[in-house]
């Protein structure tokens, strides 16, 4: 069995910060030994393989619980394929993804699921496993929710926007989160009142208002943070978990605030275009604003603080990336002239763990705060603690040595998603992985990408472990 030891390093969990050795035997995490140590020397004289990490954090590998690799919207596909944005990703840090399987309308949920496994299959850098996702509930997707939570699918979720797409009714979103208590399923939710939304879109058209800016002030803040209450309270009438996707507004977090002060099993995800990126953005001159097109949309820069305090608070508990990519030119531009036509997604999987570094670099969060947001509580959340998100016996050995002081511009010129802008071009960032392991095996070392498609292998998930 191949030995590695990286020696030297500081190792960041959301535990703890230790000054010790790891050392990897196979594809796991088999030790950790206080450096200095007889064990630490032992291993240090023994045929294992060498990475040196001093001066470097030794951190767990990101699980990034939100993407959407090769996602159909709006006429067109997200443009990363698993291949291209599992790259993408082990080059940022990340060595586990969630992604979203969708049962088609009139569809089962198990072909959902055997699709995207389907594209997955053989293509992956890194680790990945599938949500699914609700289109049509009734009587037979209720009963696969039963079977795919035993085969390890173990969060559904639903969309109270999309009306015609995804959209869900309260009813059907209620029977859902039923099954869910029953089954120990977590219910997610996109929570925007759609009804509404598509009506501000229609008049805002009508108007002549066309412009990308257009689709942030439809999509208004009260009507996010009252969708967000509406899926709480169904919530509370099921006995289910639920977790909220994509918070962006400020009204939304206190929602989820005042259900987790009540001691609900009601969780938030936020994304870095919402602590980052703001309206300005989505009112580029001409048309840029459509590269920062997404749903639920960024908001006036105000609503940051209010998001980073509940980063801090816990009353937001995750940072995924909710990653869909589509290209400016001959995908957004589909929207020219409409802003409701601009396919909705936005690039991010390769920087989420850079930018919420530059957070710790900047004071917002520790370095704990970090790795707890960016690996152990997804992990937990959807089912694989403590074989993903932290550094410990027994764990993955997905594992990033983290230069702490490297300095880097974010840009398109250099980035690894396959598209054509950066949300964050010219942003400058202190921190990157230097170099990424995966169950064991080292994907990007020192600006060489040692990966290769297949290597990620599916895995199988429990249910949620981070309830109260």
């Amino acid at each position: 069995m191949a030995r590695t030891l990286i020696t030297g390093g500081l190792v960041v969990t959301a535990a703890e910060e230790l000054e010790a050795d790891v050392l990897i035997e196979g594809e796991k995490v088999a030790a950790l030994a206080l450096r200095g140590s007889d064990t630490a020397r032992t291993w240090a004289e023994s045929d294992a393989e060498i990475i040196d990490a001093a001066d470097h954090y030794v951190v767990p590998g990101g699980v990034d619980g939100h993407t959407h690799m090769e996602m159909p919207f709006g006429g067109t596909h997200s443009s990363d394929t698993f291949e291209t944005g599992t790259r993408a990703a082990a080059w940022g840090g990340t060595t586990t993804i969630v992604d979203f399987a969708i049962q088609r309308q009139g569809g089962s949920v198990r072909a959902g699921v055997e699709a995207w496994a389907a594209k997955a299959e053989g293509k992956c850098a890194i680790d990945y496993a599938f949500h699914a996702i609700l289109s049509d509930v009734d009587d037979s997707s209720l009963k696969e929710m039963d079977t795919l939570v035993e085969e390890g699918i173990t969060s559904f979720k639903l969309f109270m926007a999309y009306p015609g797409v995804f959209y869900s009714d309260d009813g059907r979103i209620l029977r859902a989160m039923q099954r869910g208590a029953a089954n120990g399923a977590l219910t997610m939710v996109h929570a925007e009142n759609g009804i509404a939304i598509d009506v501000l879109v229609e008049q805002a058209l009508a108007e002549g208002r066309t412009d990308p800016r257009h689709h942030g002030e439809v999509r208004k803040a009260l009507l996010e943070s009252e969708a967000t209450h509406r899926a709480i309270q169904l919530a509370r009438v099921a006995g289910a978990p639920l977790y909220v996707v994509h918070v962006s507004a400020g009204e939304a977090v206190e929602e989820i605030a005042r259900a987790r002060d009540k001691g609900l099993n009601v969780f938030g995800e936020t994304c870095p275009q919402y602590l980052f990126l703001s309206t300005d953005d989505l009112a580029g001159p001409g048309f840029e604003g459509a590269k920062y097109v997404c749903s639920t949309p960024l908001r006036p820069r105000e609503h940051q603080e209010h998001l980073w305090r509940a980063l801090r608070t816990d009353d937001l508990s995750v940072v995924s990336t909710d990653h869909c990519p589509f290209c400016f030119t001959g995908q957004k531009d589909l929207g020219l002239g409409d802003f409701s036509r601009i396919p909705n997604g936005m690039p991010g999987v390769e920087h989420r763990m850079d930018l919420l570094h530059q957070a710790v670099v900047e004071g917002r969060i520790g370095r704990r705060r970090w790795i707890e947001l960016a690996c152990a509580t997804p992990a937990r959340m959807f089912g694989m603690y403590p074989r993903k998100g932290t550094v410990a016996p027994g764990a993955d050995a997905d594992l990033v040595v983290y230069d702490p002081r490297a300095e880097q511009t974010i840009s398109a010129r250099t980035h690894h998603m396959n598209v054509d802008y950066s949300a964050y071009e010219g942003r400058d960032v202190t921190g990157r992985a230097r170099t990424v392991l995966s169950r064991g095996r080292v994907i990007v070392d020192r600006g060489t990408y040692l990966g290769r498609p297949g290597h990620g292998s599916y895995v199988r998930r429990d249910t949620c472990g981070h309830l109260i």
